[in-house]
C-alpha cells in the first residue's frame, strides 16, 4: 500500500506558496501578492491562451499547459522568490528545491519533466505557460496602476516585449484598455445598480 505521508507533506508545502510573497512588488511600495495568488491566475490565463491556440487549429496538450502553470514557481516554497535585483547577487536552485519537494511522490518525475519543459521553452505548451506567467503580472500591474501607483506603469512596456504569441499580444492589448473592475462595475444599466441591489416591490 502506498505511504500517504509524502502526499500530506506535499499538500502542506504547496500551502506555503499562499504565504510566500512575490518579492518584486516591494519596489512598488505597499502592494503585495503571494506566489499562490500568482500561480492560480496564471493557470486560468494558461487555460484561456491554450483555447485561443486550439481555436487556430493548433494541437495543444491542455494538461501540460496547466501543469506548467501550476508548478512553474513550486520551487519558491523552499527557495523563496528572488526579484531581478536580488538575482544579480543571489543564486536560487529552484530545480533542486522542486526535486526535493516531489522526490517521494509517484508523479514526482512528471512534475520535474513539466518544470524542465517549461524552462526550456521549446514546446508550444511551455511558451503558452510562460505567456500566462507574463500576462498574470500584467493583470497585477493594471490593478496596481488603477489604484494610483504610477511606478507600476513603467514596468508595463518592457513586459509587453516579452510576449511571443499573437494570442498573448492580443489579450495584453485588451487588458491594457479594460479596467479591472469592469467585469462587475461596468454595466450601470443592470437592474441591481438601479434598485440598489434588490428589486423594490
Amino acid at each position: 500500500m502506498r505511504k500517504l505521508k509524502p502526499y500530506a507533506d506535499f499538500l502542506f508545502e504547496v500551502g506555503i506558496l499562499n504565504k510566500t510573497p512575490r518579492s518584486g512588488f516591494r519596489h512598488l511600495g505597499g502592494w503585495s501578492q503571494s506566489i499562490g495568488e500568482h500561480t492560480l491566475r496564471t493557470a486560468y490565463i494558461g487555460y484561456v491562451l491554450a483555447n485561443f491556440e486550439k481555436d487556430k487549429g493548433i494541437k495543444i496538450d491542455f494538461q501540460k499547459v496547466l501543469e506548467m502553470c501550476l508548478f512553474h514557481d513550486l520551487g519558491e516554497s523552499r527557495a523563496i522568490d528572488l526579484d531581478y535585483i536580488s538575482q544579480k547577487y543571489t543564486k536560487s536552485d529552484e530545480f533542486q528545491a522542486i526535486k526535493d519537494a516531489v522526490k517521494d511522490l509517484s508523479f514526482g518525475k512528471q512534475i520535474m519533466d513539466s518544470y524542465v519543459e517549461y524552462k526550456d521553452r521549446k514546446t508550444i505548451e511551455s511558451i503558452i505557460a510562460k505567456e500566462a506567467d507574463i500576462l498574470e503580472l500584467l493583470c497585477s500591474l493594471r490593478e496596481i496602476t488603477e489604484e494610483g501607483n504610477t511606478l507600476a506603469k513603467d514596468w508595463i512596456p518592457p513586459l509587453l516585449k516579452r510576449l511571443k504569441t499573437d494570442s498573448g499580444k492580443r489579450i495584453a492589448k485588451e487588458l491594457l484598455k479594460t479596467k479591472p473592475d469592469e467585469w462587475w462595475y461596468g454595466n450601470k444599466k443592470d437592474k441591481y445598480w438601479i434598485t440598489g441591489g434588490k428589486d423594490k416591490k
